[in-house]
């Protein structure tokens, strides 16, 4: 009994380490940045989405990861930090658009480096952004609109030139 009770410790540590081996390896080959480079930031009207430990990217390569997101109290605009890899350095004239990885997926800050000759340092701000583009707004928008279409009497004309009955003013 003795032995028996020797041998399922020993496999319990065995299946431990093991655990703890996958889990250091899936930790460090996740992609995620530990906030490594220097830091910019930007303000932008919507973030939808986006939080520290998103993705900072460049044609589609992640340079960096957002780092901290508030509002600033004076503009009531949401002021994002994030951090850059210190090899890469961005003209004055960058640009940064919040957008998403597909119709589900997670929301990233997108670089477009600009054409000037000065660099940007670190902690200045990227002065060119575009905030994120709502799904459900352009949803709730479309659909309102499909309602109202719905709800206009026939032959009211919709907008359209001319009244019932005439037909539209020749092109010339």
């Amino acid at each position: 009994m003795h032995r028996r009770s020797l041998a399922e410790i020993a496999t319990g540590l065995v299946v431990l380490l093991v655990t703890a081996g996958f889990l250091a390896y899936a930790i460090a080959h996740s992609g995620r940045s530990t906030g490594t480079g220097y830091p910019l930031f930007a303000h932008f009207d919507h973030i939808d989405g986006l939080g520290p430990g998103s993705d900072v990217r460049i044609a589609g390569v992640k340079v960096g990861s957002v780092t901290d997101t508030r509002v600033d109290p004076s503009t009531f605009l949401a002021a994002v930090t994030f951090t850059v890899q210190n090899s890469i350095k961005l003209p004055k004239d960058t640009g940064a658009e919040i957008t998403s990885e597909g119709l589900l997926g997670g929301k990233y800050i997108n670089l477009s480096p600009g054409g000037d000759e000065t660099v940007l340092k670190p902690g200045q701000e990227i002065t060119i952004t575009q905030g994120s583009i709502s799904i459900e707004q352009l949803l709730g928008k479309f659909v309102f609109s499909m309602g109202n279409m719905a709800n206009k009497p026939a032959g009211s004309g919709g907008g359209q030139p001319g009244t019932q009955g005439e037909s539209p003013p020749a092109l010339k």
